[in-house]
């Protein structure tokens, strides 16, 4: 049943993140023909915005070190798809070269608010890191391309703790102000409440940033990502990151658990008369089609309810 609330958005953009960032914390390498069939059904079910590769090198991140080979076999899909989009994960000026290259027309970094996990995840410094993005995204606008920024550890850390919201919103703003069209704040380890993200969305709106440049991250490790979630609707944000049956973590820290799952975020959204343009039984039985191939069932519950799968 479909009961609008009042402050909530018409619609909200799905930026599908499975294909990328759940299938690089998964145990199994998938083969590339079932990859790029998975984003293919992920366009066919109405998602719009599908992280379809990173360029990381393949030592780090070997479940993804096919780049090159699946996305030609998807970069022709906004052709039967209007309007799809396949960003892809650039770490460098290196990866940029390898997505250029390959004709893509979005790319996005990724930083970090803390300089713990920076040093784990990038082997810099919080400023280091920016400073490696300002050639990627200055050559990428060069060439037409939009960039995103994604921003972890936004809410908690696993070594230094909460971290403060002005700290946030001080990396937050370096990658606006170089040049990143969007940027996306990570609940990496999942330990964000509603209150931190109204208190976040808070500072970055005090200090110029409103929520038409921002986007939400939320990971499910404590069972809040859907309540955050909508704390995010009610403070503007109209993207929302979501990964398909709730795959994936991040490999260098270890707490994070699977992101919130794209099929429960689309049934909270369409209970809330909120325009997705996703054909939810579409989208459960494709996490079903996929958790065949990685072997395990499926962790969204929405999946579970609506297929039956475990």
């Amino acid at each position: 049943m479909r009961v609008r609330a009042d402050g909530l958005p018409q619609r909200v953009r799905i930026h599908e993140v499975g294909p990328r960032d759940g299938l690089q914390n998964e145990s199994v390498s998938l083969p590339v023909e079932v990859k790029a069939e998975f984003i293919a059904r992920l366009a066919r079910a109405g998602l719009r915005t599908v992280e379809a590769a990173s360029f990381v090198h393949p030592r780090w991140v070997p479940q993804l070190a096919d780049a090159e080979e699946l996305f030609p076999q998807v970069a022709q899909l906004p052709q039967q798809y209007p309007g799809l989009r396949l960003p892809v994960l650039v770490p460098n000026e290196r990866g940029l070269d390898r997505a250029l290259a390959l004709g893509a027309t979005e790319i996005a970094v990724f930083g970090s608010a803390t300089e713990t996990f920076a040093a784990r995840n990038l082997n810099r410094t919080v400023a280091e890191s920016l400073e490696m993005f300002a050639p990627v995204v200055r050559r990428a606008a060069e060439a037409g391309v939009t960039v995103r920024g994604y921003l972890s550890m936004c809410f908690g850390d696993p070594w230094e703790g909460p971290v403060p919201a002005q700290q946030v919103v001080a990396v937050g703003q370096a990658l606006l102000e170089l040049g990143c069209a969007e940027l996306s704040l990570g609940d990496t380890i999942g330990t964000g409440t509603p209150g931190q993200v109204e208190g976040l969305l808070g500072a970055f709106a005090a200090a110029g940033v409103g929520p038409e440049r921002l986007a939400v991250h939320f990971h499910d490790t404590y069972g809040q990502a859907l309540v955050n979630t909508l704390a995010a609707l009610r403070c503007g944000v109209t993207v929302v990151d979501a990964s398909a049956g709730g795959l994936g973590g991040c490999p260098y820290a270890k707490s994070a658990t699977g992101n919130l799952a794209t099929e429960d975020l689309v049934w909270m959204l369409d209970g809330l008369g909120i325009e997705t343009g996703v054909d939810l039984a579409a989208l459960a039985a494709t996490s079903q089609w996929l958790a065949g191939h990685l072997g395990r069932p499926s962790p969204s519950r929405a999946v579970r309810a609506l297929v039956g799968a475990g």
